[in-house]
């Protein structure tokens, strides 16, 4: 099995589906490395140039938000599902 990545429309321009698979990753961190290792330039979207998670970019693992959780340290096991959603704006 594998952790489930749910990719919103504006990053699907990298991953060419809206439904990814990542083998073999433990932790948000790891998860961000493994999509920019498959998918490249995806980082920069998803994180700013010290490596942090961007806060316009919103991670839940299995419908909890990571910043209630361990932020970039949640752990991941099999079976996860992990959604990436950008912040909406506007007035």
């Amino acid at each position: 099995m594998a952790v489930k990545v749910l990719v919103p429309s504006t990053l699907q321009k990298f991953t060419k589906e809206a439904t990814v698979q990542c083998s073999e990753v433990t932790s948000i961190e790891q998860l961000v490395s493994t999509l920019e290792s498959d998918f490249p330039g995806i980082k920069s979207r998803l994180c700013d140039e010290k490596g942090q998670l961007r806060r316009f970019v919103n991670f839940y693992v299995n419908e909890e938000d990571i910043r209630f959780l361990q932020g970039k340290e949640t752990a991941l096991k099999d079976g996860d599902e992990v959604s990436i959603v950008p912040a909406v704006a506007g007035g």
